[in-house]
């Protein structure tokens, strides 16, 4: 997208072409006790100023050019297909901003006794044949709601490396430089501390084994590599 009206934009951007980038529907403004029509209200395409904005749309999926597989490309292209009409509106009855999609058959998994080990051989089929290749292993993921999901399926498939597992605990402690550290110390036992549980935290206790894929969330060391987002097998 770009912005450029010389007529009006000069005194604030000093004729310059402001560029915005990214999916109004994903990023949307944060309200703080908003309610769904302020936080629409305060979206750049309701603002006097969407009217100076000429609006560019990309056509091309760049990552189905990476497939060598034709179907495996035409799948994902449907799909990613069905993503955008749905945020759209094209498919669903809207009532009241809420409405009732019907999943195609062909997106959806037969699940016979156990969920977790249908979604993680579709996704890694070939994962039990002991297949830990980098590159394998960084083109696919699954995608959870909660959690305990994220558990779940890291413990099932860390059933399938024979290795010789390490379990790592960590150290949960009130700051002392906390003017209250005695009544802080009282409420926030290492019990409590060690059950807590949130997104990009691992939990109190860790279990590895050689061979199994980690993803480190933060920079470690970068002189030897281990930077945040990179993909480890080791």
């Amino acid at each position: 997208m770009r912005v450029k009206n010389p007529n009006s934009w000069d005194m604030t951007f000093g004729g310059k072409t402001v560029v915005l980038g990214g999916d109004f529907r994903q990023i949307l403004p944060v309200i703080p006790k908003g309610s769904r029509q302020d936080i629409v209200g305060a979206s750049i395409n309701s603002s006097y100023l969407w009217r100076s904005c000429r609006v560019f749309r990309l056509t091309k999926n760049l990552r189905l050019r990476t497939l060598q597989s034709n179907t495996e490309a035409q799948e994902i292209e449907e799909f990613a297909k069905w993503i955008a009409n749905i945020g759209d509106g094209k498919i669903g009855d809207s009532r009241d901003g809420e409405c009732e999609i019907k999943i195609p058959q062909e997106f959806l998994l037969t699940c016979v006794e156990d969920p977790i080990a249908t979604i993680v051989d579709s996704t890694f089929p070939m994962f039990r044949s002991g297949n830990r290749d980098l590159k394998y292993l960084k083109d696919r993921a699954i995608l959870a709601l909660t959690l305990d999901i994220v558990d779940t399926v890291n413990e099932y498939m860390n059933e399938y490396n024979n290795a010789e597992g390490r379990t790592y605990l960590s150290c949960d402690s009130v700051c002392k430089s906390d003017s209250n550290v005695d009544m802080l110390a009282d409420l926030h036992t290492p019990e409590f501390l060690n059950g807590l549980r949130c997104s990009g935290v691992p939990n109190h206790s860790l279990t590895l084994k050689v061979g199994s894929p980690v993803m480190l969330l933060r920079n470690i060391d970068h002189s030897l590599g281990l930077c945040n987002d990179n993909f480890k097998v080791g």
